[in-house]
């Protein structure tokens, strides 16, 4: 099968023309390029009060001024909205559950398709906690959450949505951050995806300065 790709002998390495892969050949070469990628337990509201909870590694943070996070949420193939795009367009607001490894194995039970109106939360046991700022609940064992109001939302295609969010609220475990604000990566011990169904954590760390001209 060409799928675009070549080699130089070179230097021994493979290229792609992305304009001659689908969309599947290009979301595998990507998320298992684009490592490792942060997850977002996104817990969001219907307009009829029933909570939903989706994970979505295409998330990350864009700016701090204002404080605004992203994530990529795909259509269904009818091009309908799946739960969470359909919550957010309808309230407004969403919370970003960042995961921990403690909580791992509950996040992929929350990426399980359940008919809407299912509560993802109360399958995976995990706790709703009222929101602060919005409407949608926070979950009580992340060890940090931020309540977001929709900033912007770009449409791609009619695939997926780019959807911001502006942080309004922010809660964290007991002693998961100091004084001077610094946030303790072990208390957080998130997790991340790789390629596939292969996911990391974030235990082996080295520190490395930014660099100063003399």
């Amino acid at each position: 099968m060409d799928i675009g790709a070549n080699s130089d002998v070179s230097d021994s390495r493979t290229a792609f023309d992305f304009t001659k892969l689908n969309a599947r050949e290009r979301y595998k070469l990507m998320i298992g390029t684009i490592i490792p990628r942060p997850i977002a337990l996104v817990t969001t509201v219907d307009e009829h009060g029933r909570f939903n909870a989706a994970p979505f590694s295409f998330f990350n943070c864009l700016s701090a001024d204002p404080p605004i996070v992203a994530i990529g949420v795909e259509n269904n193939p009818d091009v309908s909205f799946k739960d969470t795009g359909h919550n957010i367009r309808m309230t407004e607001v969403f919370t970003v559950n960042i995961v921990s490894y403690a909580i791992a194995e509950a996040m992929h039970v929350c990426g399980t398709k359940y008919p809407r109106g299912v509560d993802e939360m109360k399958e995976a046991g995990l706790t709703a906690m009222p929101g602060e700022k919005v409407a949608s609940p926070w979950i009580k064992e992340a060890p940090a959450a931020f309540e977001c109001r929709r900033h912007l939302t770009l449409e791609l295609g009619k695939s997926r949505q780019i959807i911001m969010g502006e942080i309004i609220f922010a809660h964290y475990h007991a002693g998961a951050v100091d004084e001077s604000l610094h946030v303790d990566p072990n208390i957080i011990d998130s997790i991340a995806r790789l390629g596939g169904d292969t996911c990391s954590t974030i235990r082996d760390r080295f520190e490395m300065l930014t660099p100063k001209l003399a």
